[in-house]
This record gives structure tokens, sequence and C-alpha cells, in this order.
């Protein structure tokens, strides 16, 4: 059976450096990734349709998996919005095709964009990161001669961490180049 590389370097190498650094008396308190949303606001639905199409279509190739569209929750009339127009696309990966993601995330998306010198390190306060992406042709699933738009992405990596600073610990074991800070 198939395990991807990512998790069994979770089992095998992070735990036990992460029980290490935090003194954890158990592998269950080990903070671990539960899921990775992908999220892609597509405003210019409201007049262009086929956005949406060509985006569903983009984030589903990206992911490996359907996206969903997501709605509007209110009118706002100087946007031209409606109540339950479709505004965003999203698809949330677990297991697998979560590590699946990460690694090509890692090892092929990153290194492509342009004088790329790392990641910002800022979590939410509970333990997730967000790393927002600007152009979604950075993925080799992308045909560059089939994109309508260029649009960006964000990629919120959820974990079970309680603090930052763990969450930060694990993410860089997993393999993100986060920005070394240089005071």
């Amino acid at each position: 059976m198939y395990v991807p590389a990512l998790k069994n370097k979770y089992k095998d190498e992070i735990v036990p450096a992460m029980m290490k650094e935090f003194g954890y008396k158990t592998i269950m308190q080990v903070p671990r990734l539960e899921k990775i949303v992908l999220n892609q606001g597509v405003g210019q639905a409201i007049a262009d349709k086929k956005l949406l199409e060509s985006g569903v279509k983009e984030l589903t190739d990206i992911a490996g998996q359907k996206a969903v569209l997501t709605h509007s929750s209110k009118d706002i009339s100087n946007f031209k919005l409606r109540k339950n127009m479709p505004i965003g696309i999203m698809v949330t990966l677990r297991k697998e095709r979560m590590y699946e993601f990460l690694e090509r995330l890692i090892c092929v998306a990153l290194p492509r964009i342009r004088d790329f010198k790392g990641i910002n390190a800022k979590l939410d306060g509970r333990g997730n990161y967000t790393l927002g992406i600007t152009e979604q042709i950075i993925f080799p699933e992308i045909d560059l001669d089939k994109v309508a738009k260029i649009m960006g992405l964000q990629v919120t990596f959820v974990t079970s961490a309680r603090t930052d600073e763990e969450a930060l610990a694990l993410l860089k074991n997993f393999g993100l180049p986060f920005k070394t800070s240089k005071n």
C-alpha cells in the first residue's frame, strides 16, 4: 500500500524530534497537520462567469480533488453582489492527499516563484498558518496556454498545535521554507 513520503517523515523523524524539543510525554501530544485548505476568491466572477469554471478546473487540477464553489452570505450593493452568488472556490485536503499536496508545494511549486527568499513566519495565534500565493501558474499542473486570468490563492495549514511556536516548529520540520529573521 502506498504511503506518502511526508507521512513517513512525520512518523519517523518529526514526532521524535518534537517530543525531544517540547518535552511531550506521549506521541499523542505531538501536534499534527489536520488539513490543508486551498481557497481562491474570484470577485471578478460577478461580471464574468467563465472565470469560475476555469478557476474550479485549475484548483481541482492543483489539489487532485474536486473543488467546490463558495457563495456570498449577504448583499453588497456597491460591489453589485447579491446573496448566494458564487464568488469563490475552495477545496479541503486531508490524509494522503494532504501530504502529497504539501510535498508538491515544497519541492516543486515554491521553488518556481521568481526571486523566492522564503515565506513569512506569521501564524494566526491558534497554531494555523495561511500562505498567500499570488499566481496559480507556479503549480506544474496548470497549463499556461489555457489560463484565462492569473489569480492568487490562499493555502491554509490547520494544525492541532496549541501555540504558534509548536505549529511553526511542526511546519519547519515538514520542510516549509520560512524566512530566517535577521534583526
